[in-house]
């Protein structure tokens, strides 16, 4: 699989995406914020999400009051507060080629897939709730780009029906608990290489909505090529996806230690280090 001229795959270092989201809360000052750090630490990628709320939100919810950081407000004008305009992508567009990182997106709605072309992705990512819209994907993969898709809340079969539709080609499968935060008990990161032996010639990775970095790792040594994971400024601040994202310092660790792995596994060939000769000519007798 390549992504913007990066090779992603089992010889090539695992591809590490932020995904801001929504943790941004309607302002382009938290997003550039979050683009630094993610810069900083050495992530691969950010991404977004992108929708039309008309489309999105269903018609007995839209005039629903909620909180907001607003204010109480119909959850129809919330959603709309949220997305980010065309304006606003140019200058997330620009941001991240100055920061030298890729950035994309994930639609939730054929318009938004639409709105998204005019920033030429590199990649498209599928949400959860959307692996099962055939409409949805056909579109997508009418874009000949690159697909990431999460597979939270589906059976293998669904999963198989997706896979069918899009093809192996340029496609990376994650592993997923949609769930926000997800438990550890329901992590079950074993279905990494299940999904391995499963999609050959596929790309298999991990989005995480855990707490903590551990988890993201292990998926890592279990073969996931692709790492996703939430990330904000504060995990108390507004807003449902802040307390499965990971702050600043947990985004530091994460790539350090992603990066730290393939050193610790090393290639399985059992010898005796430099390091350990003066150890063994203290100790040994023979």
């Amino acid at each position: 699989m390549i992504i913007d001229n990066k090779k992603i795959g089992y010889d090539q270092p695992c591809f590490i995406i932020g995904e801001i989201g929504i943790n941004h809360n309607g302002d382009i000052e938290i997003a550039k914020k979050l683009i630094d750090l993610a810069a900083e630490y050495g992530f691969d990628a950010v991404k977004f999400q992108k929708r039309e709320p008309e489309l999105c939100v269903p018609e007995n919810q839209k005039q629903i009051l909620r909180e907001t950081p607003w204010g109480v407000m119909p959850y129809i004008e919330y959603k709309k507060r949220m997305e980010f305009n065309e304006g606003q992508y140019k200058e997330i567009d620009l941001y991240c080629k100055e920061k030298g990182i890729l950035w994309f997106a994930s639609p939730w709605d054929i318009p938004s897939i639409d709105f998204l072309e005019k920033f030429n992705p590199p990649c498209y990512k599928v949400a959860s709730a959307l692996l099962t819209d055939k409409e949805f994907l056909q579109k997508l993969k009418n874009t000949s780009r690159p697909i990431i898709l999460s597979t939270g809340m589906s059976t293998l079969g669904q999963v198989d029906e997706a896979v069918k539709l899009l093809g192996l080609h340029n496609l990376a499968i994650l592993h997923c608990n949609s769930s926000y935060p997800a438990k550890d008990e329901e992590l079950n990161l074993k279905c990494i290489p299940m999904l391995l032996e499963r999609y050959k010639e596929g790309v298999i990775g991990y989005s995480g909505h855990e707490t903590g970095v551990m988890p993201s790792v292990i998926a890592v040594s279990y073969g996931a090529c692709i790492i996703e994971r939430h990330i904000t400024l504060d995990r108390t601040m507004w807003g449902t996806d802040q307390a499965a994202s990971l702050e600043p310092r947990g985004m530091e660790l994460l790539v350090r230690e992603i990066r730290r792995l393939p050193i610790i596994i090393g290639d399985g060939i059992k010898r005796v280090y430099d390091s350990e000769l003066s150890i063994m000519k203290k100790l040994r007798k023979n």
